[in-house]
């Protein structure tokens, strides 16, 4: 549904946008991930056709953005980091308008289940103006619905609302992905966890990484972690206590206790054991940690 080959976004000599290339299927549900000024926005940007490419291509449902930039705003249902609003129009006459600007047959009904479908329709008769941030984002998500888009693109949706509006968002993103392919960008990597089908890690205009969570997260985790608490022992001594074990690769602080990162295939808690005890210490607890995806990511950007 969405198909990006090679694309590249310059401004003079900075490049935004450097030679990415992805996919995302009829009713997947796409992450793009990445800190701010990654490139998230100026790809999305180029997607709906608000921007020409300086190289590369993007299809839409098969019609090319910059050669058949009509058909693919016709299949395009886009929702910018900041919405844009006209604060004396009611919701309903907001809606409305976008509706018939957008040739939607029977744009009175469309408008009133489109406003129903993100929990709007009893403010209807509201202006705009009077809305909250978080109802605000819920009237730009009802505008890029209005005319049923096959593809519906989402810019930090749930950036600057309230953890009960971040739930609602992020629940009407999966229930999006049941009819439409969905791709939004997030810095949020809690979110994509969540949320998507696939994530896409972008870093300094570059795809670093992308795939299921799951399958990302056994491919970039490299090698095992464990948790240690350690009764008596200052950091600096279970420091070096625990990074003298062969296998061990690094110790972290982490609340009460310490993070072991262990090469790949390699059982040290036995070793671990043994060393707090010969120094006199206590082990209080010791377990595995699974690596999260946002650990990865942090990894992965530093890196670069």
């Amino acid at each position: 549904m969405i198909e990006v080959q090679h694309l590249t976004k310059r401004y003079g000599n900075f490049i935004a946008v450097d030679n990415i290339s992805f996919t995302a299927k009829k009713g997947e549900v796409v992450g793009l991930l990445g800190p701010n000024g990654a490139g998230k926005t100026t790809t999305m940007r180029m997607l709906t056709g608000f921007m020409p490419p300086s190289e590369g291509s993007a299809k839409i449902a098969g019609f090319d953005v910059q050669n058949d930039s009509v058909e693919v705003r016709k299949r395009v249902g886009y929702l910018p980091e900041r919405v844009p609003i006209y604060p004396d129009m009611t919701v309903n006459d907001y809606v409305l308008f976008w509706a018939r600007l957008r040739g939607v047959a029977n744009a009175k009904k469309q408008t009133a289940n489109v406003l129903n479908n993100v929990n709007l329709y009893d403010r209807r008769n509201t202006l705009v103006r009077n809305l909250s941030k978080g109802m605000r984002q819920r009237l730009g998500l009802a505008q890029a619905l209005v005319h049923s888009p096959e593809v519906v693109i989402l810019d930090e949706p749930t950036i600057g609302i309230d953890p009960q509006q971040v739930i609602e968002v992020r629940n009407s993103v999966r229930e999006l992905g049941k009819e439409h392919t969905v791709l939004f960008s997030t810095h949020i990597l809690s979110e994509a966890e969540q949320v998507c089908d696939r994530v896409i890690i972008i870093n300094k205009g570059k795809i670093v990484a992308q795939g299921a969570p799951d399958t990302l997260r056994k491919q970039l985790q490299k090698g095992d972690h464990l948790y240690a608490q350690i009764s008596g022992a200052n950091a600096a001594t279970a420091n070096k206590l625990l990074g003298a074990i062969p296998g061990v690769e690094g110790v972290n602080p982490q609340g009460d206790g310490y993070t072991i990162r262990v090469k790949a295939g390699q059982d040290i808690r036995g070793d671990v054991a043994q060393k707090v005890i010969e120094g006199g210490y206590r082990l209080l607890e010791l377990r595995p940690v699974a690596m999260t995806l946002e650990d990865m990511f942090l990894d992965l950007v530093s890196k670069e």
